[in-house]
């Protein structure tokens, strides 16, 4: 993360004035926070949540009558006005609220706890929603912000907390997910598939290969990272190895993989006189030795190894399979994004969505355009209009927060470019227009403030909004504020600037740009309607709608793209002609279809279910991102405690591994436009890298899959119940290389990727516990004594005949543990 001297200085400035709880003095204890759910109601059509927040105040600080603000981030919006005991909720901008004293309110005494009572609008069933962040302000000192950082939110255990309507957000129970679980079986370790994801073509020989030292490894020309990363790879299994052994050849070679024209075709083959990869180019070349290094043996202290004879020719079934990374929203440095594009590599993903900007944060430096990072890219408190970004997704008031403030300086950018080229990773950048742009807009507002108030020229040269604007919106996000108005020149001077800009990023990485991704999500109806210069420009080029000015914004977009020589990616709204309706159903846009958009299709609820399909049969290049297979913020289940999102979806590891990715409304020509697959992770809960890790992992190897290998055999059957039987034995072997080879090899070989291992399934039968898992193999431990178990904790072995409470959890290879599953034994 890189912060301006002048940032950081203003942080130390914030730092120290953080102790003042008031301007009378300070507090001989911080402010604490508790946060829990009253009860749900289902008097409306929807639903209605009560929650209480629970504010104490510290010894030798009192709440006065007046003059105060307790503000907090909360997703998806919340019931604003009056509330009991004199209070008032208010919205400050997007998710940001405020809770302030009104008159007749008596003042809070020191040490004493002020209880805040509010409503969701719907039913709150993830603690997501909950309020995060939190900070307290004096009017006397709008500059200065208390973080309350003894906060906790309470997570639902009460039945009036956990009420659901019938046949929605059910709690999942450990019997449930027994059940889930049961549908795949334990195999042996001889039994589980040799390669991941599965090839299109495997012949297994009859024997083993026996290697008592690192092979030596032989490679062509331009296959230097190949060549390194093979070395690499064996001296950490075998070390140094048994030299009085000649050591086994390893080839590696750029040329023809018969029948097969994909870059990254491949062919590898094991057997007594060595082992050979050959590739289509060096994308191929990587791709074979990840499936030999997912062949080789757990780590161990062994000083030889064996592997299996066999001969494989393979190719990827789409040739896009990509990951989306969000650090708009919640900020990731730069390791952590060479972290997520070494799990790319390794399960034979390609390409690296980067969405760099949003409403809260633009994360990459442009040169000329200072704002967009000293501004755009700096969340904190000020009471003050232009001075940074406001707080969102819990990131408080301080700016030096790591995931509210940050940015890529252009070294960095291009060093990721370089380390995901180094893999065979395309990166492609994301900016969103026209919506889903507030730190663009506020930014270059700022910018023209500064240089108005300086009496230099220019000033309006890249903005993007109408200030005579006075259309009504509102984003799913809760902004009023956050569209770049089309009706400016300014705007396209703006979008051709950092369209140049990041081109030459690229350029200068030695990884030329072929396509940006140019958003077109969720614009709010009601945009643009009652902006003078958007109503001009409608009248200048004879517009008939709102629509119509769309399809004009985007056909000026495609042409600052094509003179980079680019081709326009975007969200499927950008292909799709706007309707009048908000949530009508969306029908593909005719003006549009022959350009060679690429549209990411998210969008498959009710409605628009197979509307990446009309796309495609329309003439649209399409990757499919569906929200209710692919969207990795989305929890696993409805449970409280389990970390996620819940909008689209619950998307447990199955949900993604039964995505079939081709339906039958494709037209011929409409499959040859399906590009391939992309799980979407946005990172508005994300504000530990562990949770990043636990909602991509496994679940992006279910992608892996379904983008790699070949139309599974129970997705072509006819026959349901031999389908049944054919989907058993896949999903028995994916799941049980998952929790035998391929987590437990992270564990060992990395043990910083903290996937998510899932709770237990449990049940009584026979008056006996019986415990399984979804990943079979991995180990589970239990107590019977009512303490939560550990990594000293019996094994399960088998059917547990204690009675009481019996508590069981899963465990890594490293000792961390899951969540823990419980069940009574009477």
């Amino acid at each position: 993360m890189n912060l301006s001297p002048k940032i950081l200085a203003a942080c130390l400035f914030t730092v120290g004035q953080l102790a003042q709880a008031a301007p009378a003095g300070a507090p001989a204890s911080a402010p604490r926070m508790r946060w829990e759910v009253l009860r749900n109601d289902f008097s409306s059509p929807h639903g209605r949540t009560r929650a209480r927040l629970s504010f104490t105040a510290p010894r030798g600080m009192a709440l006065p009558a007046q003059g105060w603000s307790i503000y907090f981030n909360c997703t998806d919006g919340i019931v604003t006005g009056p509330l009991a005991g004199k209070l008032a909720l208010e919205t400050v901008s997007g998710g940001l609220f405020r809770i302030r004293p009104q008159p007749g309110f008596k003042g809070l005494p020191a040490g004493r706890t002020l209880h805040i009572d509010y409503d969701y609008p719907n039913l709150l069933i993830k603690m997501a929603r909950a309020p995060s962040g939190p900070y307290l302000v004096f009017d006397s000192a709008p500059e200065t912000a208390i973080a309350i950082g003894d906060y906790q939110v309470h997570v639902p255990t009460r039945p009036e907390q956990l009420r659901r309507p019938a046949g929605r957000d059910a709690l999942v129970t450990v019997q449930d997910i027994y059940r889930r679980n049961a549908r795949a079986d334990l195999l042996p370790t001889d039994a589980l598939p040799l390669v991941f994801p599965t090839p299109l073509a495997l012949r297994s020989g009859p024997g083993k290969v026996h290697l008592a030292r690192a092979p030596q490894v032989i490679s062509g020309p331009g296959l230097r990272y190949e060549t390194a990363y093979a070395r690499a790879l064996f001296a950490r299994y075998l070390p140094p190895g048994d030299t009085a052994q000649p050591p086994l050849p390893l080839r590696l070679r750029i040329g023809d993989v018969d029948g097969q024209d994909s870059p990254e075709a491949y062919t590898l083959s094991v057997g007594a006189e060595g082992i050979n990869i050959v590739g289509n180019s060096a994308a191929g070349v990587a791709r074979g030795l990840q499936s030999l290094h997912g062949m080789l043996p757990l780590p161990s202290d062994a000083s030889s190894l064996d592997l299996p004879e066999l001969e494989v020719t393979d190719a990827p079934r789409f040739a896009y399979r990509g990951f989306q990374l969000d650090v708009a929203r919640n900020f990731q440095p730069k390791e952590v994004v060479f972290k997520t594009l070494d799990l790319m590599a390794e399960y034979k993903l390609n390409t690296l969505h980067f969405h760099l900007t949003d409403d809260e944060g633009w994360r990459v430096e442009i040169t000329g355009l200072p704002e967009l990072t000293s501004i755009g890219a700096v969340r904190g408190h000020s009471d003050r209009p232009g001075v940074r970004l406001p707080p969102a997704y819990g990131s408080g008031p301080r700016i030096d927060d790591p995931h509210g403030s940050g940015y890529y300086s252009r070294a960095e950018y291009i060093e990721i470019l370089r380390y995901a080229a180094a893999r065979h990773i395309d990166v492609i950048p994301e900016v969103e227009m026209p919506g889903h742009a507030r730190a663009a807009v506020k930014a270059m507002e700022a910018r023209y403030h500064r240089m108005k108030d300086a009496g230099e020229q220019g000033a309006d040269q890249y903005l993007l909004n109408d200030f005579d604007d006075r259309s009504v919106y509102r984003s799913p996000q809760e902004y009023t504020d956050h569209v770049i108005n089309p009706g400016l020149e300014s705007a396209y001077t703006f979008i051709d600037k950092v369209v140049t800009e990041i081109a030459a990023l690229h350029r200068e990485a030695g990884v030329p740009l072929k396509t940006m991704h140019v958003g077109g999500d969720e614009l709010p109806h009601g945009a643009w309607e009652q902006s003078p210069v958007s109503r001009a420009l409608m009248q200048r080029e004879k517009l008939a709608s709102v629509a119509d000015l769309w399809d004009y914004f985007y056909n000026r977009v495609d042409g600052i793209l094509r003179k980079q020589g680019l081709y326009a990616s975007g969200w499927e709204e950008m292909g799709a002609r706007r309707t009048a309706e908000e949530g009508a159903p969306q029908a593909p846009n005719p003006r549009f279809n022959r350009r060679g958009f690429s549209l990411y299709v998210w969008n498959n609820t009710p409605g628009n279910e197979d509307f990446a399909y009309r796309l495609a049969n329309a003439g649209y290049d399409v990757v499919l991102a569906p929200v209710t297979n692919m969207y990795l913020d989305m929890s696993a289940n409805p449970n409280p405690d389990e970390p996620g999102v819940n909008w689209g979806a619950y998307l447990e590891l199955d949900t993604v591994y039964d995505f079939k990715p081709l339906a039958a409304s494709l037209s011929e020509a409409g499959r040859s436009h399906v590009r391939g697959v992309e799980a979407t992770l946005f990172s508005e809960t994300i504000r530990d890298t562990h949770l990043l890790d636990y909602l991509m992992m496994p679940r992006l190897l279910a992608v892996a899959e379904r983008g790699w290998a070949p139309d599974p055999a129970w997705a072509r059957e006819t026959d349901p119940a031999r389908a049944e039987a054919l989907h058993r034995a896949a999903w028995s072997g994916f799941v049980n290389l998952l929790g035998q080879r391929e987590l437990p090899r992270l564990d060992l070989e990395r043990g910083d990727v903290f996937y998510r291992i899932a709770p237990p399934g449990m049940v009584v039968e026979g008056g006996k516990v019986l415990i399984n898992h979804t990943l079979p193999g991995l180990t589970l431990r239990y107590t019977t004594d009512g303490s939560v178990p550990t990594v000293h904790s019996k094994p399960v072995t088998g059917p547990i005949a204690a009675r009481g409470v019996i508590q069981a959890a899963g465990f890594d290879r490293n000792g961390r543990s899951g969540l823990v599953a419980r069940i009574v034994n009477k």
